[in-house]
Protein backbone atom coordinates (compact mmCIF):
# COMPACT_ATOMS: atom_id res chain seq x y z
CA UNK A 1 0.00 0.00 0.00
CA UNK A 2 1.35 3.31 -1.14
CA UNK A 3 0.80 6.24 1.08
CA UNK A 4 0.06 9.59 0.64
CA UNK A 5 -0.70 12.55 2.83
CA UNK A 6 -3.96 12.64 2.08
CA UNK A 7 -4.62 9.31 3.40
CA UNK A 8 -2.57 10.35 6.76
CA UNK A 9 -5.53 13.78 6.75
CA UNK A 10 -8.26 11.96 6.41
CA UNK A 11 -7.25 9.58 9.24
CA UNK A 12 -6.64 12.68 11.67
CA UNK A 13 -10.31 13.92 10.51
CA UNK A 14 -11.68 11.30 12.08
CA UNK A 15 -9.98 12.38 15.51
CA UNK A 16 -12.03 14.56 17.01
CA UNK A 17 -10.43 18.23 19.49
CA UNK A 18 -12.51 17.82 22.50
CA UNK A 19 -12.09 21.40 23.49
CA UNK A 20 -14.15 22.15 20.48
CA UNK A 21 -15.44 19.18 19.23
CA UNK A 22 -14.27 19.88 15.74
CA UNK A 23 -12.03 17.50 13.90
CA UNK A 24 -8.01 17.82 13.80
CA UNK A 25 -7.95 18.90 10.25
CA UNK A 26 -11.36 21.14 10.60
CA UNK A 27 -9.89 22.75 13.83
CA UNK A 28 -6.27 23.74 12.09
CA UNK A 29 -4.57 21.52 14.11
CA UNK A 30 -2.48 19.97 11.70
CA UNK A 31 0.48 21.69 10.48
CA UNK A 32 1.06 21.41 6.86
CA UNK A 33 4.54 19.50 7.19
CA UNK A 34 3.67 15.84 7.04
CA UNK A 35 6.52 13.43 5.30
CA UNK A 36 6.27 9.83 4.70
CA UNK A 37 9.42 7.95 3.87
CA UNK A 38 8.58 4.33 3.00
CA UNK A 39 6.85 3.26 6.02
CA UNK A 40 7.44 6.31 8.17
CA UNK A 41 5.18 8.85 8.74
CA UNK A 42 5.69 12.11 10.51
CA UNK A 43 3.05 14.89 11.30
CA UNK A 44 2.83 18.28 13.32
CA UNK A 45 -0.11 18.87 15.71
CA UNK A 46 -0.89 22.70 17.04
CA UNK A 47 -2.15 23.51 20.12
CA UNK A 48 -3.22 27.09 21.26
CA UNK A 49 -1.49 26.34 24.70
CA UNK A 50 1.42 24.99 25.86
CA UNK A 51 -0.31 23.39 28.88
CA UNK A 52 -3.56 22.21 27.04
CA UNK A 53 -4.81 19.34 29.16
CA UNK A 54 -6.01 17.42 26.05
CA UNK A 55 -2.61 16.94 24.62
CA UNK A 56 -1.73 13.26 25.19
CA UNK A 57 -5.24 12.35 24.75
CA UNK A 58 -5.19 13.80 21.40
CA UNK A 59 -1.32 12.41 19.88
CA UNK A 60 -2.37 8.97 20.80
CA UNK A 61 -5.60 9.27 19.38
CA UNK A 62 -4.29 10.34 15.94
CA UNK A 63 -1.53 7.80 16.26
CA UNK A 64 -4.51 4.92 16.59
CA UNK A 65 -6.53 6.06 14.22
CA UNK A 66 -3.45 6.55 11.12
CA UNK A 67 -2.71 3.01 12.25
CA UNK A 68 -6.45 2.14 11.98
CA UNK A 69 -7.80 3.93 9.03
CA UNK A 70 -4.29 3.89 7.28
CA UNK A 71 -2.09 0.67 7.90
CA UNK A 72 -1.22 -0.78 11.12
CA UNK A 73 2.21 -1.24 9.49
CA UNK A 74 3.50 2.34 10.13
CA UNK A 75 6.57 3.85 11.83
CA UNK A 76 4.45 6.80 13.73
CA UNK A 77 6.53 10.26 14.74
CA UNK A 78 3.95 12.75 16.05
CA UNK A 79 5.64 16.42 16.89
CA UNK A 80 3.92 19.06 18.99
CA UNK A 81 3.98 22.30 18.55
CA UNK A 82 1.48 25.63 20.19
CA UNK A 83 0.94 27.76 17.65
CA UNK A 84 3.40 30.22 18.48
CA UNK A 85 5.86 27.61 18.18
CA UNK A 86 7.39 27.43 21.38
CA UNK A 87 8.90 23.62 21.82
CA UNK A 88 6.34 21.57 23.75
CA UNK A 89 7.75 18.48 25.21
CA UNK A 90 5.46 15.37 25.11
CA UNK A 91 4.60 13.97 28.54
CA UNK A 92 6.48 11.32 29.53
CA UNK A 93 5.48 7.87 30.02
CA UNK A 94 7.26 8.01 33.70
CA UNK A 95 5.21 11.40 35.14
CA UNK A 96 2.08 8.93 35.34
CA UNK A 97 3.92 6.90 38.23
CA UNK A 98 4.23 8.00 41.63
CA UNK A 99 1.58 10.10 41.89
CA UNK A 100 0.64 12.68 44.35
CA UNK A 101 3.40 11.42 46.83
CA UNK A 102 3.20 14.54 49.08
CA UNK A 103 -0.73 14.09 49.67
CA UNK A 104 -1.70 12.49 52.82
CA UNK A 105 -5.43 11.49 51.79
CA UNK A 106 -6.86 10.82 48.51
CA UNK A 107 -10.30 10.72 48.79
CA UNK A 108 -12.98 9.79 45.92
CA UNK A 109 -16.48 11.40 46.08
CA UNK A 110 -18.76 8.95 44.19
CA UNK A 111 -22.37 7.78 43.55
CA UNK A 112 -24.23 5.73 42.03
CA UNK A 113 -26.45 7.69 39.61
CA UNK A 114 -26.42 11.67 39.03
CA UNK A 115 -28.52 14.30 40.69
CA UNK A 116 -27.99 13.69 43.74
CA UNK A 117 -25.91 16.91 44.71
CA UNK A 118 -22.48 14.84 44.70
CA UNK A 119 -20.01 18.53 43.30
CA UNK A 120 -22.57 20.52 45.85
CA UNK A 121 -21.06 18.27 48.46
CA UNK A 122 -17.73 18.09 47.32
CA UNK A 123 -17.13 21.74 47.05
CA UNK A 124 -18.77 22.61 50.45
CA UNK A 125 -16.82 19.34 52.21
CA UNK A 126 -13.35 21.04 50.67
CA UNK A 127 -14.24 24.65 51.46
CA UNK A 128 -15.01 23.23 54.89
CA UNK A 129 -11.30 21.32 55.07
CA UNK A 130 -9.26 24.28 54.26
CA UNK A 131 -11.54 26.45 56.44
CA UNK A 132 -10.29 24.17 59.79
CA UNK A 133 -6.73 24.61 58.51
CA UNK A 134 -6.27 21.53 56.60
CA UNK A 135 -4.34 22.09 53.33
CA UNK A 136 -7.10 21.01 50.49
CA UNK A 137 -7.11 20.28 46.70
CA UNK A 138 -9.93 19.14 44.59
CA UNK A 139 -10.01 17.53 41.05
CA UNK A 140 -13.27 18.22 39.50
CA UNK A 141 -12.83 14.56 37.23
CA UNK A 142 -16.43 15.46 35.69
CA UNK A 143 -15.09 15.97 32.63
CA UNK A 144 -18.77 15.73 30.49
CA UNK A 145 -20.48 18.25 33.20
CA UNK A 146 -17.82 19.76 35.60
CA UNK A 147 -19.61 22.51 37.31
CA UNK A 148 -16.35 23.14 40.10
CA UNK A 149 -15.59 26.35 38.53
CA UNK A 150 -18.54 27.89 38.80
CA UNK A 151 -19.10 26.32 42.50
CA UNK A 152 -15.82 28.50 43.22
CA UNK A 153 -16.80 31.70 41.05
CA UNK A 154 -13.45 31.20 38.91
CA UNK A 155 -15.01 30.19 35.33
CA UNK A 156 -13.06 32.46 34.19
CA UNK A 157 -9.41 31.34 35.64
CA UNK A 158 -6.84 29.98 33.27
CA UNK A 159 -3.86 27.86 34.78
CA UNK A 160 -0.53 28.73 34.31
CA UNK A 161 2.18 26.54 33.70
CA UNK A 162 5.49 26.94 35.53
CA UNK A 163 8.98 25.24 35.77
CA UNK A 164 8.84 23.22 38.90
CA UNK A 165 12.18 21.57 39.36
CA UNK A 166 12.88 20.02 36.12
CA UNK A 167 9.58 19.99 35.55
CA UNK A 168 6.62 22.21 33.73
CA UNK A 169 3.46 21.83 35.62
CA UNK A 170 0.10 23.00 35.37
CA UNK A 171 -0.87 25.39 38.28
CA UNK A 172 -4.25 24.83 40.54
CA UNK A 173 -6.39 27.79 40.77
CA UNK A 174 -6.64 28.74 44.59
CA UNK A 175 -10.04 29.96 45.79
CA UNK A 176 -11.40 29.67 49.39
CA UNK A 177 -8.33 27.96 50.46
CA UNK A 178 -8.59 25.23 48.09
CA UNK A 179 -6.28 24.29 45.19
CA UNK A 180 -9.08 23.58 42.11
CA UNK A 181 -8.34 21.93 38.92
CA UNK A 182 -10.78 21.13 36.13
CA UNK A 183 -11.41 20.24 32.70
CA UNK A 184 -13.78 23.45 32.73
CA UNK A 185 -10.97 25.67 32.45
CA UNK A 186 -9.35 24.31 29.32
CA UNK A 187 -12.88 24.24 27.14
CA UNK A 188 -15.72 26.66 26.07
CA UNK A 189 -18.72 26.41 28.77
CA UNK A 190 -20.89 26.38 25.68
CA UNK A 191 -19.18 23.43 23.81
CA UNK A 192 -20.11 19.80 24.36
CA UNK A 193 -17.32 17.73 25.30
CA UNK A 194 -17.34 14.92 23.02
CA UNK A 195 -14.78 12.24 23.78
CA UNK A 196 -14.30 8.87 24.47
CA UNK A 197 -13.43 7.24 27.72
CA UNK A 198 -9.92 6.32 27.27
CA UNK A 199 -8.47 10.21 26.08
CA UNK A 200 -11.00 11.45 29.01
CA UNK A 201 -9.15 9.37 31.57
CA UNK A 202 -5.73 10.23 29.66
CA UNK A 203 -6.31 14.03 30.41
CA UNK A 204 -7.26 13.46 34.23
CA UNK A 205 -4.30 11.48 34.94
CA UNK A 206 -2.35 14.31 33.20
CA UNK A 207 -4.05 17.10 35.76
CA UNK A 208 -3.31 14.77 38.57
CA UNK A 209 0.21 13.57 37.93
CA UNK A 210 1.34 17.28 35.87
CA UNK A 211 0.09 19.74 38.20
CA UNK A 212 1.67 21.38 41.04
CA UNK A 213 -0.64 19.90 43.83
CA UNK A 214 2.13 20.41 46.38
CA UNK A 215 1.94 19.13 49.77
CA UNK A 216 -1.65 18.32 50.68
CA UNK A 217 -3.93 17.37 53.47
CA UNK A 218 -7.14 15.93 51.84
CA UNK A 219 -7.06 15.72 48.07
CA UNK A 220 -10.90 15.25 46.76
CA UNK A 221 -11.85 13.93 43.83
CA UNK A 222 -14.99 14.69 42.06
CA UNK A 223 -15.76 11.66 40.42
CA UNK A 224 -18.02 11.67 37.56
CA UNK A 225 -21.38 9.90 38.21
CA UNK A 226 -21.82 6.18 38.12
CA UNK A 227 -19.66 3.09 37.88
CA UNK A 228 -17.69 3.98 34.04
CA UNK A 229 -14.81 3.31 33.24
CA UNK A 230 -13.70 6.80 34.34
CA UNK A 231 -14.00 6.03 38.04
CA UNK A 232 -12.86 2.61 37.89
CA UNK A 233 -9.49 3.65 35.80
CA UNK A 234 -8.88 6.34 38.47
CA UNK A 235 -9.47 4.26 41.16
CA UNK A 236 -7.29 1.82 40.19
CA UNK A 237 -4.92 4.47 38.97
CA UNK A 238 -4.14 5.97 42.47
CA UNK A 239 -4.10 4.71 46.43
CA UNK A 240 -7.13 6.05 47.61
CA UNK A 241 -7.50 6.65 50.98
CA UNK A 242 -11.27 5.35 50.87
CA UNK A 243 -14.69 6.95 49.18
CA UNK A 244 -17.59 8.67 50.24
CA UNK A 245 -20.43 7.69 48.80
CA UNK A 246 -23.32 10.19 48.41
CA UNK A 247 -26.89 9.30 48.24
CA UNK A 248 -30.24 10.44 48.90
CA UNK A 249 -33.03 9.03 50.38
CA UNK A 250 -35.47 7.58 48.11
CA UNK A 251 -35.05 4.27 47.43
CA UNK A 252 -33.98 3.76 43.55
CA UNK A 253 -30.81 6.47 44.69
CA UNK A 254 -29.92 3.76 47.41
CA UNK A 255 -30.16 0.99 45.15
CA UNK A 256 -27.76 2.75 42.62
CA UNK A 257 -25.68 3.94 46.27
CA UNK A 258 -25.18 -0.05 46.83
CA UNK A 259 -23.80 -0.43 43.54
CA UNK A 260 -21.30 2.31 43.66
CA UNK A 261 -20.76 0.89 47.27
CA UNK A 262 -19.90 -2.62 45.56
CA UNK A 263 -17.71 -1.16 43.19
CA UNK A 264 -14.98 -0.24 45.21
CA UNK A 265 -15.54 -2.66 47.51
CA UNK A 266 -14.80 -5.02 44.74
CA UNK A 267 -11.67 -7.69 44.99
CA UNK A 268 -9.95 -6.15 42.12
CA UNK A 269 -10.29 -2.68 43.46
CA UNK A 270 -10.78 -3.11 47.14
CA UNK A 271 -11.02 0.70 48.54
CA UNK A 272 -12.30 1.16 51.49
CA UNK A 273 -15.69 2.96 52.30
CA UNK A 274 -15.24 5.59 54.56
CA UNK A 275 -19.14 5.95 54.86
CA UNK A 276 -22.12 6.89 52.99
CA UNK A 277 -23.51 10.59 53.32
CA UNK A 278 -27.53 11.33 53.08
CA UNK A 279 -28.02 14.61 50.77
CA UNK A 280 -31.22 16.35 51.19
CA UNK A 281 -32.06 13.95 53.92
CA UNK A 282 -34.80 16.26 54.38
CA UNK A 283 -36.37 19.99 53.36
CA UNK A 284 -36.35 23.42 55.57
CA UNK A 285 -37.75 26.18 53.90
CA UNK A 286 -36.06 29.34 55.03
CA UNK A 287 -39.20 30.80 56.65
CA UNK A 288 -39.65 27.72 59.08
CA UNK A 289 -36.15 27.37 59.88
CA UNK A 290 -37.22 24.80 62.40
CA UNK A 291 -39.17 22.37 60.26
CA UNK A 292 -38.34 19.41 58.41
CA UNK A 293 -40.17 17.40 55.86
CA UNK A 294 -39.45 14.27 54.76
CA UNK A 295 -39.86 14.41 51.11
CA UNK A 296 -37.67 11.43 50.04
CA UNK A 297 -38.40 9.57 51.96
CA UNK A 298 -37.18 8.88 55.83
CA UNK A 299 -34.36 6.33 57.24
CA UNK A 300 -32.94 4.94 53.91
CA UNK A 301 -29.51 5.68 54.37
CA UNK A 302 -29.26 4.96 57.82
CA UNK A 303 -30.89 0.82 56.73
CA UNK A 304 -28.11 0.99 53.98
CA UNK A 305 -25.44 1.79 56.22
CA UNK A 306 -26.56 -0.74 58.64
CA UNK A 307 -27.20 -3.21 55.94
CA UNK A 308 -23.45 -2.90 54.41
CA UNK A 309 -21.58 -2.31 57.71
CA UNK A 310 -20.40 1.15 56.83
CA UNK A 311 -20.97 4.33 58.73
CA UNK A 312 -23.33 7.03 58.02
CA UNK A 313 -21.02 10.12 58.50
CA UNK A 314 -23.62 13.22 57.90
CA UNK A 315 -26.77 14.36 56.58
CA UNK A 316 -27.18 17.00 54.63
CA UNK A 317 -30.45 19.22 54.48
CA UNK A 318 -32.63 20.25 51.50
CA UNK A 319 -32.17 23.79 51.99
CA UNK A 320 -32.53 26.62 48.99
CA UNK A 321 -29.53 28.41 49.87
CA UNK A 322 -27.18 25.45 49.07
CA UNK A 323 -28.45 26.00 45.18
CA UNK A 324 -28.12 29.31 46.05
CA UNK A 325 -24.67 29.46 47.00
CA UNK A 326 -23.63 27.14 44.49
CA UNK A 327 -24.95 29.06 41.44
CA UNK A 328 -23.15 32.06 43.11
CA UNK A 329 -20.18 30.28 43.33
CA UNK A 330 -20.28 31.36 47.11
CA UNK A 331 -20.25 27.49 48.69
CA UNK A 332 -22.51 27.40 52.13
CA UNK A 333 -19.64 26.37 53.87
CA UNK A 334 -18.11 29.93 53.92
CA UNK A 335 -20.65 30.26 56.81
CA UNK A 336 -20.59 28.03 59.70
CA UNK A 337 -22.92 29.68 61.35
CA UNK A 338 -25.63 29.24 59.21
CA UNK A 339 -27.60 25.85 58.84
CA UNK A 340 -26.46 24.30 55.82
CA UNK A 341 -22.70 25.50 56.49
CA UNK A 342 -22.78 23.88 59.54
CA UNK A 343 -23.80 20.17 58.13
CA UNK A 344 -21.04 20.33 56.25
CA UNK A 345 -18.26 21.36 58.80
CA UNK A 346 -19.94 18.62 60.99
CA UNK A 347 -19.57 16.32 57.97
CA UNK A 348 -15.71 17.38 57.62
CA UNK A 349 -15.50 17.02 61.39
CA UNK A 350 -16.44 12.75 60.94
CA UNK A 351 -14.74 12.48 58.41
CA UNK A 352 -11.61 13.58 60.28
CA UNK A 353 -12.61 11.51 62.99
CA UNK A 354 -12.76 8.69 60.64
CA UNK A 355 -9.45 9.26 59.59
CA UNK A 356 -7.47 10.12 62.32
CA UNK A 357 -9.10 8.62 65.09
CA UNK A 358 -8.84 4.58 66.22
CA UNK A 359 -9.90 2.69 63.27
CA UNK A 360 -13.14 1.04 63.82
CA UNK A 361 -17.05 2.11 63.31
CA UNK A 362 -17.59 3.17 66.59
CA UNK A 363 -15.79 5.78 65.87
CA UNK A 364 -18.52 7.29 63.54
CA UNK A 365 -22.32 5.60 64.92
CA UNK A 366 -24.99 6.66 62.16
CA UNK A 367 -25.98 10.34 62.99
CA UNK A 368 -29.38 10.07 64.69
CA UNK A 369 -32.55 12.30 63.03
CA UNK A 370 -33.43 14.93 64.85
Amino acid sequence: MHLYPKLILDALSKVRYPGSGKNLVEAGMVDDDIRIEGRRVSFSLLFDKANDPFIRSVVKAAETAIRTYVSSDVDIVGRISAVTRPAVSTPSPSASTGLLPNVKHIIAVASGKGGVGKSTLAANLSVALASKGYRTGLLDADIFGPSQPKMFCVEEARPTIETVGERNLIQPVTQYGVKLLSIGFFVDPADAVIWRGAMAVNALKQLIGEADWGTLDYFLIDLPPGTSDIPLTLVQTLTLTGALIICTPQEVALADARRAVGMFTAEKIHVPVLGLVENMAWFTPSELPDNKYYIFGKGGAERLAHELHIPLLGRIPLIQSICESGDQGEPAALHPESLPGAAFHALADQLSVRLHGQSGEDNCPPLPYP
